[in-house]
């Protein structure tokens, strides 16, 4: 009986079971072939007898290389999975990387806009013409509902519900939500189908269903967005530069240190874990330890 090619039917399980995406997917294989070429290398093929001692001289080599933390961990955290899924396969009677973690190092404020920040994006995506539209309502829907590009970049307009308000979001791992449409965000959203979708798809003879659209009028891609945002700030009066994720963690934190309580935010976000969205209180802190500063007589 020929053996199973274990690393391959991983990749299939966390496509078609755990519902991730290809470009997680992808990132999970590269971080599985990446350790069974310097499994390779070091003369041992046998990625299913590795002990501590492999693992160990495998984390040296990645120090070695000058990793940065977050590429270490999300390394170690795909390397475990894979060893977990042969756990639960009875290939194995030990997973090799359980007990592996890092120090805990300093917390990464995740970066975001102030209020009079957001105030000059939007000034800077006023106008008539058919993509100024556009970037207005894709702006209020990232900034007013929490999405991720690829969220926003996939929404159909059949998802959009302007009499109670909501959208259903299709997220990670094919888990669905409903988020909020705000006024200005419908509003936006109105006006660009209007003045903006409808027009532009009509001139380059698009037809499909997908809410936001590029210059020709086909369905925007997620690195389409983040040009899109780069340009925008490129327009305002902002000294900055954005990351495919800002707008989404502006939406959290604005949320929080309004008094939005943790669980509610998780749950527009369409995080799993609470803990996930817990960094945002650090930004809630610290917003916290301003407003002391600012207004106690004896701060």
């Amino acid at each position: 009986m020929t053996e199973k090619n274990w690393p391959s039917e991983f990749y299939r399980y966390l496509l078609f079971e755990r519902g991730y995406s290809e470009k997680t997917q992808q990132a999970y294989q590269e971080d599985v072939e990446d350790f069974l070429e310097f499994l390779r290398l070091s003369g041992d093929e046998e990625y299913l007898k590795i002990d501590h001692l492999d693992v160990r001289a495998y984390l040296a080599l990645l120090a070695e290389k000058k990793y940065s933390r977050n590429s270490l961990s999300r390394k170690i955290a795909s390397l475990r999975s894979f060893y977990q899924f042969l756990l639960k396969q009875q290939v194995l009677e030990e997973n090799p990387f359980s007990y592996v973690h890092l120090k805990r190092g300093s917390i990464r404020l995740p970066r975001f806009f102030y209020e009079d920040e957001m105030t000059a994006l939007f000034e800077s995506v006023q106008g008539e013409k058919s993509l100024d539209l556009r970037n207005r309502a894709l702006l209020e829907v990232l900034y007013g509902s929490g999405l991720r590009l690829s969220e926003a970049a996939d929404l159909e307009m059949k998802a959009l519900d302007f009499d109670n308000e909501v959208m259903l979001i299709h997220g990670k791992g094919n888990k669905e939500r409903y988020v909020p449409l705000g006024s200005f965000a419908a509003d936006a959203l109105q006006d660009y189908f209007t003045n903006g979708r409808e027009p532009l798809m009509k001139k380059y003879g698009q037809e499909h269903s997908k809410v936001f659209i590029n210059h020709r009028g086909e369905a925007i891609t997620p690195t389409g967005i983040e040009y899109v945002l780069n340009q925008v700030i490129k327009k305002s009066s902002l000294n900055s530069d954005i990351h495919p994720h800002m707008l989404r963690h502006t939406f959290a934190t604005h949320l929080l240190n309004n008094g939005a309580d943790m669980r509610t935010v998780q749950e527009l976000l369409g995080h799993a874990n609470l803990s996930t969205t817990q960094i945002y209180a650090h930004v809630t802190k610290e917003s916290l330890q301003k407003n002391y500063r600012n207004f106690h007589p004896r701060a």
